[in-house]
């Protein structure tokens, strides 16, 4: 008999014999992976495993090939005695995430142990259905900025070179967000059209000020002349806008924030945190910037935010670049201009663990409750494959402790959490007022259906990379007019692509047409999109006389054309159009009135919609999902009946 079969047979005995004969086979794996030691904790019961942590060489952080701990096995027995021995005299996190976010507290929900759900809501004091999971914000939300005003909470998030600008989000909870308005809506401010995908607006700031909501952000352009970056400022006396033509200041740097004290105005910029004065209405720069500090790590140091409190000026910092090295620091100073000293705790938030499934946490900002307690928002990533954030920067959220030394703290220096107790732990989606669209796993996401959804116009999370053309999207009838561009889709002169982030690793999207009048080589479709570089298409198109369907690939320079479905000529007729999207995997279909669904086309690795998948370019959003179409040089408009987009 060996380890594994003394283990599963519960013998203790023999299991004592076995490992003291031989100490390091407790090192060793199962069949199917598993290390023994936290085998045990599923198999082997309480007194093998009370054996293996106190008299064994097992490590208590060892964890399996999904970065599952003892804990987590521990969890499907539903024994309490095993997981009060491992919680209170081991230490092991009730709310310990694996690779893929899950919890002990989820895997007991999911099983449905109660006697176990009872002690770990005794413990964590939260039961689980009342918790919230991060990221908050699934999909491209990142480099998050938070305000409150009153008992309302407002964040702005990047948005790169897609329109409308800078996205405004609404909360009542700090938990269920809503997208509200945005800072730029006019095409004719955006100043995107000859922006490459990944410049546009970075790392915006949002602040309030008598009355006034202030946003500010980067404007980062082309690396073709003597100017890569600019900072505009838009005020409004409304959250959701309309905003104020943007002013420029034309200093250097990027991640700017406002910092409003006593009528006075300051703005901030990296590298590290340098200051300069703004105006009385914050549209023009009146003095010199000078350097507060350069940071605690000293690399990358950029993201910097003030806030006063208790006769401290507490200066935040992202640093360490945007990668696995990212993070939160802090120093503060009994005066504005410094000298700022650094927290002994540094860094206040940063990612240890490289296999964990939160990654690259940083570039955060603190906010204050009506009840004072004390929260920070930051970015956040989740890698699938080879370390691919496939749905990329997202937005997280942890509290904040102030130590009796007087510096603030988050989640405990524990890193980011993944299930965490709400800060309003009574307040549900429903009383928040506020639709569940940024806890994703909270509530899958379903668009409303084909009349609603397109007599209402957009849904704010709709957006197209640049501004669409005057005419490029319009309604009729209740269905959505897309105008198709006269470029393809591998041009940043691509107009009128209507896309949503995808929120979720795996989903289905569908959108219903009616087939117009193609000219050769026209097409109409779904794409699924990261940027000009990088995208993959499923469309209708003719050549000659004959109608088909193809799948479509584009990465870097190279283009990929899968296999041909031809088609009778549906023109007039409805035609669905679907992707189905398992992690890496897409399969895309298609449906015709009183026709069976078919697949046309399974591609098993779509790795490259994300900043890890080529090096080309500025790559630093998203993917998305969404309605295209070409027309090369001629008109031609696509009546979109439906789109739906559902979280699997």
């Amino acid at each position: 008999m060996n380890l594994e079969q003394a283990i599963r047979a519960q013998d203790l005995e023999k299991v004592i014999t076995i490992l003291t004969r031989d100490p390091s086979c407790i090192d060793e794996k199962t069949q199917d992976h598993i290390p023994l030691c936290l085998y045990a904790a599923q198999a082997g019961g309480f007194p093998i495993v009370k054996y293996l942590v106190e008299y064994s060489r097992a490590s208590m952080n060892t964890v399996d090939e999904e970065n599952r701990n003892m804990l987590h096995y521990a969890a499907m027995t539903g024994d309490v005695s095993l997981n009060r021995y491992l919680v209170e005299r081991v230490g092991m996190d009730i709310t310990s995430g694996d690779r893929n976010l899950v919890t002990p507290y989820q895997i007991a929900w999911e099983n449905g142990h109660k006697e176990l759900l009872a002690y770990y809501e005794k413990q964590v004091g939260t039961p689980y259905e009342k918790m919230y999971h991060n990221p908050i914000r699934t999909g491209m939300f990142p480099d998050p900025s938070i305000v409150r005003v009153g008992e309302d909470y407002y964040m702005v998030n990047s948005s790169f070179i897609f329109f409308p600008c800078i996205p405004v989000s609404h909360s009542k909870d700090l938990i269920h967000w809503e997208i509200i308005g945005h800072a730029i809506t006019n095409p004719a401010w955006a100043h995107l059209d000859e922006l490459e995908g990944g410049r546009g607006y970075w790392a915006p700031d949002i602040s309030y000020d008598d009355g006034t909501f202030y946003i500010t952000a980067t404007y980062r352009l082309n690396d073709t002349g003597t100017v890569y970056r600019k900072q505009i400022v838009v005020s409004s006396d409304k959250p959701e806008g309309p905003y104020s033509e943007p002013s420029i200041i034309d200093e250097d740097g990027i991640d700017p924030s406002i910092f409003h004290e006593d009528g006075r105005h300051y703005m901030l910029l990296n590298r590290g945190a340098r200051i300069f004065e703004l105006d009385g209405d914050c549209k023009r720069q009146i003095t010199e910037a000078s350097l507060l500090y350069y940071g605690s790590q000293k690399r990358a140091p950029e993201g910097p935010h003030l806030l006063k409190k208790d006769g401290y000026y507490y200066l935040f910092l992202a640093e360490g670049g945007t990668g696995l090295g990212h993070r939160i620091t802090v120093a503060r100073s009994r005066t504005l201009m410094g000298n700022y000293e650094p927290c002994p705790y540094n860094p206040i938030m940063r990612q240890t663990d490289e296999r964990a499934g939160l990654q690259r946490c940083g570039h955060g900002k603190p906010v204050c409750t009506k009840d004072g307690k004390w929260y920070m928002v930051y970015l956040c990533g989740r890698t699938i494959g080879k370390g691919y954030t496939i749905l990329g920067r997202e937005t997280a959220l942890d509290p904040i402790i102030w130590t009796p030394d007087g510096w603030p703290i988050v989640n405990d220096l524990k890193g980011p959490s993944v299930l965490q107790v709400p800060p309003m732990q009574t307040m549900t989606a429903a009383e928040s007022g506020v639709p569940s669209e940024g806890n994703g796993r909270a509530a899958a996401g379903v668009l409303p259906a084909a009349a609603q959804f397109f007599q209402n116009g957009l849904p704010k999370d709709f957006m197209t990379p640049r501004p669409p053309e005057r005419d490029g999207i319009r309604f009729q009838n209740g269905n959505l007019m897309l105008k198709a561009s006269a470029y393809p889709l591998s041009t940043i002169q691509a107009k009128n692509i209507l896309v949503r982030r995808q929120s979720a690793f795996c989903f289905i999207a569908e959108a219903e047409f009616v087939a117009p009048v193609l000219s050769e080589g026209q097409e109409a479709g779904i794409t699924c999109y990261y940027d000009e570089n990088t995208w993959v298409c499923f469309f209708l198109s003719r050549n000659q006389e004959t109608y088909f369907l193809q799948v479509r690939e584009h990465i870097g320079r190279e283009t990929i054309d899968h296999a041909v479905e031809k088609l009778d000529d549906l023109t007039g007729r409805r035609l669905l159009l679907g992707v189905d999207t398992e992690y890496l995997e897409r399969s895309f279909y298609y449906k015709t009135a009183g026709e069976n669904v078919k697949t046309v086309e399974r591609l098993s690795d779509v790795y490259y919609l994300c900043d890890e998948g080529i090096s080309m370019g500025k790559r630093f959003t998203g993917a998305m999902v969404g309605m295209y179409g070409y027309a090369k040089e001629e008109s031609l408009f696509i009546e979109f009946t439906n789109f739906r987009y559902r979280e699997r």
